[in-house]
């Protein structure tokens, strides 16, 4: 028996959809305590509680409340928070997940108070450091223990980065896990019909990084071309806050036709009910490549690379980064019938937790 729990810890909504496999697993053992730590990183219902709720996960056991910020005020938050809970209550071991201000936190709080750390999702590289979430994935590999990989591009990576190959440990992909799990429960919510779409007669729109929503000019032209898709086919645009708040700004709302429609954020449910149904997904987000790769919908991806490489070779994402032109040259083949389909990828099964809380188990029954 294990005596000092596990930190499971999350802050932001990627985070919550690889953590609950994770506790559907360890529930399920009377050995391996653990403890759901809940940074605050995200904190609205939208954006966090309704994920609790919707992916079963229990009420946080900590609830560390930093509220949003800039980057290095918010990380630095994290840190002086999750420290002092380390030094109060020391755990066996830290779980971190992805890529947030959370996860490299968390990682750097633990590793300077030699407390074990692992990595689910590891290894994943953009190759591209003006985006925040490339460093915090370099620093937190660089400081985990044990590393666990979703695709075999991670693994290559860790391994050229001179992490040793036994601390590396390919899993699978944990939120097909979370997807495979939920998506009877996505499908009954008829997410299409209750906004007034047809089934596979829509494109689901997300987009919030700032490559993308920033510049007045990039956005501008991605508002444009996306208006002129919506003529021939309909466009439903859940708009994260910080678009939305560009889309205020520069008063885009009145310059785009009925048909491009913009919503309030929608739950993991809704928008894995709309993934599956749509004809198509237009996404800035890394989830959201590995999701339609496994629901086999085509991916047109607003990025000029990406961090999950396989969704491209093995999967329905095409990289077109801002450019209007690619975007309506890959709208064309969807519409036209040409677009590639996904292949099956090793350990995208829906096993990856199973597996993980093996290694898990293995290497605190030794070290604690």
């Amino acid at each position: 028996m294990i005596n000092r729990p596990l930190y499971l810890v999350a802050g932001a909504r990627p985070n919550f959809i690889k953590l609950a496999p994770l506790i559907r697993q360890l529930q399920n053992l009377d050995d391996l305590p653990y403890w759901v730590v809940h940074t605050g990183q995200h904190y609205d219902d939208v954006m966090s509680g309704s994920f609790f709720r919707t992916l079963g996960i229990p009420v946080p056991d900590v609830n560390l409340e930093v509220g949003s910020g800039e980057q290095g005020l918010q990380t630095a938050r994290i840190l002086e928070r999750f420290e002092r809970l380390l030094i109060d209550s020391p755990p066996s071991a830290v779980v971190v997940f992805g890529d947030v201000n959370s996860t490299v936190a968390c990682a750097l709080a633990a590793s300077k108070l030699q407390i074990p750390v692992f990595h689910v999702e590891a290894g994943l590289r953009s190759f591209d450091r003006t985006m925040p979430e490339e460093i915090n994935r370099l620093i937190t590999d660089a400081l985990s223990d044990i590393l666990f990989a979703s695709e075999i591009s991670g693994v290559f990576n860790l391994v050229r980065e001179g992490i040793a190959s036994q601390k590396v440990h390919l899993v699978g992909n944990i939120m097909i896990d979370s997807l495979e799990n939920t998506l009877p429960a996505a499908l009954a919510r008829g997410t299409p019909s209750r906004l007034g779409l047809n089934s596979g007669n829509y494109a689901l729109l997300t987009m919030h990084r700032p490559s993308n929503v920033d510049a007045e000019e990039t956005l501008i032209s991605l508002v444009e071309v996306f208006s002129e898709i919506s003529l021939h086919l309909p466009i439903i645009f859940p708009v994260h806050p910080r678009t939305f708040q560009r889309f205020n700004e520069l008063n885009l709302q009145k310059q785009i036709p009925d048909a491009f429609r913009l919503i309030e954020p929608l739950d993991y449910l809704d928008s894995l009910c709309l993934q599956k149904q749509a004809r198509l997904v237009f996404t800035d987000s890394g989830g959201m490549q590995e999701e339609t790769t496994y629901l086999d919908i085509p991916c047109i991806t607003l990025r000029a690379n990406t961090e999950r490489p396989v969704t491209v070779e093995m999967g329905t994402s095409t990289l077109v980064g801002s450019d209007p032109e690619r975007i309506w040259e890959a709208f064309q083949l969807v519409e036209s019938g040409n677009y590639k389909h996904t292949s099956k990828i090793p350990l995208w099964d829906g096993k990856s937790a199973e597996r993980i809380v093996a290694v898990l188990k293995e290497y605190l029954t030794t070290t604690c």
